[in-house]
């Protein structure tokens, strides 16, 4: 006698929605821009000089990267100089932010998530997925949070297969 048993995917059949914040990654190169390599002995920006190299420098090395702008020194950089490289950097960059490459990356998910149309969660249990091959900032966890909190059934972090319960809404 055959006996023959059905295997059940109760995953499958959990009804649970997986978000994977790795869907929502710029894959584009990231450039750290350190305007201390500007500064007369590292120490002070020289104005006239900044001009001429604002002026003269080869922009489009930064056609379709990610730019982070900082400066590694103590020196006390004006604004306007931030600005004076924005400026020239926007025609070529897809993304630029003042702060470390932390900072870009969490500034590039949160324009990446802003996209999500929270509606399309409504009423739904979600697992935000955990592990990956690439390095999510916590930030952008807190986001999606913030985000599908105030419409899904409930949020949950891991695999579909073993989560830690986030949010569960009381009906």
């Amino acid at each position: 006698m055959e006996i023959q048993e059905n295997i059940v995917n109760k995953v499958a059949n959990s009804g649970l929605i997986s978000l994977n914040l790795e869907d929502f990654y710029d894959s584009g190169a990231r450039v750290l821009y350190d305007i201390k390599e500007n500064l007369f002995h590292g120490l002070i920006l020289k104005e006239k000089d900044f001009r001429d190299f604002i002026k003269n420098h080869d922009w489009s090395q930064y056609q379709d990267k990610n730019v982070a702008i900082i400066c590694s020194t103590d020196a006390i950089v004006p604004t306007w100089a931030y600005m004076l490289l924005a400026n020239r950097m926007k025609p070529f960059a897809k993304e630029i932010v003042f702060g470390d490459l932390s900072t870009l990356e969490a500034v590039m998910f949160s324009k990446a998530l802003a996209k999500i149309n929270p509606e399309d969660y409504r009423d739904e249990r979600v697992v935000v997925k955990g592990c990956g091959d690439i390095d999510i900032p916590v930030s952008a966890y807190v986001e999606v949070t913030n985000l599908l909190t105030p419409v899904v059934k409930s949020i949950m972090f891991g695999e579909p297969c073993s989560t830690v319960p986030v949010f569960k809404r009381k009906d």
